[in-house]
């Protein structure tokens, strides 16, 4: 697989490692027990809780290259904002937990 865009100039930089990436990329994303577009949800639900807005964007356009509808993008982003969104609000108990 080749790199992803974001990560094409590491190729420039250090080749050995940028093939091993490319590698890893491949084997993240071959064919396996998740079918295409479950595989392309969750990368977009990962990239969403990252903060990588060009990963988003892309994963979004390639999910609905796949016929991902505008709805399934939106459940997917309703859950990683719940999943990402719900860590924050159990850490900020701690401002109010009782020092004995």
């Amino acid at each position: 697989m080749a790199l992803p865009p974001f990560l094409k100039p590491l190729a420039g930089y250090d080749p050995t490692f940028a093939q091993e990436i490319g590698n890893i990329a491949a084997l993240a994303f071959q064919e396996n027990s998740l079918d295409e577009k479950t595989r392309t949800l969750i990368a977009l639900a990962l990239d969403t809780v990252l903060g990588a807005s060009a990963g988003v964007a892309s994963l979004a356009n390639q999910a609905r290259q796949l016929g991902i509808s505008e709805q399934e993008i939106a459940d997917t982003l309703r859950l990683a904002y719940f999943t990402a969104g719900c860590s924050v609000l159990t850490t900020s108990f701690a401002a109010f937990e009782k020092k004995e």
